[in-house]
């Protein structure tokens, strides 16, 4: 991680940041990353710019145990599902989706032109994410999405633990 402040160019032009993602619909969202030296010169805050063509959605209904997330919409028409809630999104809205509410979100365009908005929030190498719709957990410490299956503490557990096997080192 650098503290020189000079490190990087701290401007990126939209035109400049590479296209990711694309695809067919329903998951055809592409982003570009706008702020791509911001983790590597210590930040956290990220913004990507996401675009949704015709009948596409961004990602799948979702909530953040520890990450806020911010989306302004530049361009276009779409639609926020927030909760149990569906509402109309256009230019100028900005959405706010706080952590630890275990409220989910997901942004989609059923309509005939492409959306454009901006994402913002932060990177949290320790953010846990729920997904209602499939009930998958993501784990991001351990790079893991999957399904969690609810089990008694101590099941799984050695009959004997393994630490009463082994050798000690030092003395008290």
């Amino acid at each position: 991680m650098s503290t020189d402040p000079h490190a990087f160019d701290p401007v990126t032009h939209v035109d400049d940041a590479p296209s990711e993602g694309g695809g067919d619909a329903p998951w055809g969202a592409s982003w570009k990353v706008l702020t791509p030296h911001m983790r590597e010169a210590g930040g956290s805050l990220g913004v990507v710019q996401n675009t949704l063509p015709p009948g596409s959605v961004g990602c799948p209904f979702h909530w953040h145990a520890r990450e806020d997330e911010v989306f302004f919409v530049l361009s276009g028409r779409g639609v926020l599902r927030y909760g149990d809630q569906v509402r109309a999104i256009g230019p100028g809205d900005c959405i706010s989706c706080p952590a630890g509410t275990r409220v989910a979100h997901q942004i989609a365009n059923p309509h005939d032109t492409d959306l454009v908005y901006l994402a913002i929030g932060p990177y949290d190498p320790h953010e846990v994410c729920g997904y209602p719709d499939s009930g998958k957990v993501m784990v991001r410490a351990l790079r893991t999405v999957g399904m969690l299956e609810t089990r008694d503490y101590m099941d799984g557990e050695p009959g004997v633990p393994a630490i009463l096997s082994m050798k000690t080192s030092g003395s008290r």
